[in-house]
């Protein structure tokens, strides 16, 4: 590997990013265009990136196998940063294969890396921590133990284990220092503010009030009735009663933990549940049956029972019900709640994280446009949508080298 290579690619370590483009801009070797195309992403054009990447991967030799690995394993970070969940796992399966069969243990650890963080982007949270479990970061360098750190706190963060996650960040911290990358030092600072802000909504006795995670971790260990509007499922002391599928009966639940310890009028649930204006005979026979279907889902938790002006909600061994809620709620909540991360998001990667069909991402997203609430770039197939303009930049540092010259 020459000289100029060598000095990219060192260049690129410590994160001077123009510095490396000026020792390989006018060159078009497989090498050169490898690094150009790492050097493209982290100044956000993504785009162009993923083209030279893809020209480096056809350019290598059929004996540089691994190199044409690490290509594949930076155009799939390249999908990752942009969103683009559908990207094909299994090349980066082949690539991962591929460096850990020629000893190059660091790349092969980042394309771990990267399964697990697409993994937790779609909520495979026992799969993404089984990607984690066989990646040992001890012989890591700084930036990929940065990146390990990163992905044990955000898989703490969706287990609600605040404690683990809070010093899975500390390490990233230090591990961001030694690595001396500000992108590195950035996202890590940008988790640990996200973890420190709000993360629900706590309504009680009619009153409502922010919580941060770890008051969430807190209250759901606790023995308060919860109904939980995050994850659509009514909660105490470790039993949990899904309502996910039941739309209609997580609508009267909640309507009856918000006004607890208050009965709900009748209009008023129809209201909530079906949308009727008010309570015929029809919505009133309706609302006794779905009352009944909900009261055998509650039994081991509480009772509902009727009263003269609607229903009343009556726990069991609880002296408190609370609601938690989403910090962002409304028509569209979910797909908000997703943009909400600043990144930029294609309607396919976020039907793939929501479960939901793309024309309905589409039709949601096009409402909220039309709301002034998200914006979009790009055209076709590779419109994205976002919140705000900025576009992430680069954090991992994947060198074309397995190892420098004198280290």
């Amino acid at each position: 590997m020459d000289s100029l290579i060598t000095a990219a690619a060192r260049a690129l370590a410590a994160g001077d990013v123009l510095g490396a483009l000026n020792r390989v801009a006018l060159r078009d070797d497989a090498a050169a265009l490898a690094l150009r195309g790492i050097a493209m992403a982290r100044l956000g054009d993504l785009v162009r990136a993923k083209a030279l990447l893809r020209s480096a991967a056809r350019a290598f030799g059929s004996k540089e196998a691994v190199d044409r690995a690490r290509c594949v394993v930076a155009e799939a970070e390249i999908a990752l940063v942009s969103r683009d969940l559908g990207w094909p796992a299994k090349a980066l399966d082949a690539a991962r294969a591929t460096l850990e069969a020629h000893g190059d243990k660091a790349n092969a650890a980042h394309a771990g890396h990267l399964q697990a963080r697409r993994l937790l982007l779609i909520g495979q949270l026992d799969e993404a921590e089984r990607t984690l479990a066989g990646l040992d970061p001890t012989p890591l360098p700084p930036a990929s133990k940065v990146a390990h750190a990163l992905v044990v706190a955000g898989l703490a963060v969706r287990r609600l284990h605040t404690k683990t996650a809070r010093a899975a960040l500390a390490g990233a911290e230090l591990a961001a220092r030694q690595a001396g990358i500000p992108a590195l030092a950035a996202e890590v600072a940008s988790a640990s503010r996200a973890l420190d802000a709000p993360a629900a909504r706590l309504i009680s006795r009619g009153e409502g009030r922010a919580l941060l995670l770890e008051e969430v971790e807190a209250l759901l260990a606790s023995e308060a009735f919860v109904v939980d509007a995050c994850r659509y499922a009514v909660r105490r002391a470790g039993v949990s009663v899904s309502l996910a599928s039941r739309p209609v009966l997580f609508a009267l639940a909640r309507a009856l933990g918000e006004a607890w310890p208050a009965d709900v009028p009748r209009d008023t649930l129809v209201a909530r549940a079906f949308r009727g204006k008010e309570a015929d005979e029809s919505y009133r026979a309706r609302l006794r049956v779905e009352m009944g279907r909900l009261r055998t889902l509650l039994q081991p938790l509480a009772s509902v029972t009727a009263t003269k002006q609607g229903f009343v909600l009556e726990p069991h061994h609880a002296a408190e019900v609370a609601v938690l809620a989403r910090p962002m709620e409304g028509e569209h909540g979910e797909v908000l709640a997703f943009l909400a991360d600043g990144e930029s998001w294609s309607s396919s990667a976020l039907a793939l994280a929501l479960g939901a069909s793309q024309r309905t991402v589409q039709r949601a997203l096009e409402s909220l446009a039309g709301a002034g609430k998200v914006q979009w770039l790009g055209h076709g197939r590779s419109r994205r949508w976002m919140t705000t303009p900025t576009v992430a930049g680069f954090t991992t540092a994947l060198l074309l080298p397995a190892s420098l010259p004198g280290e």
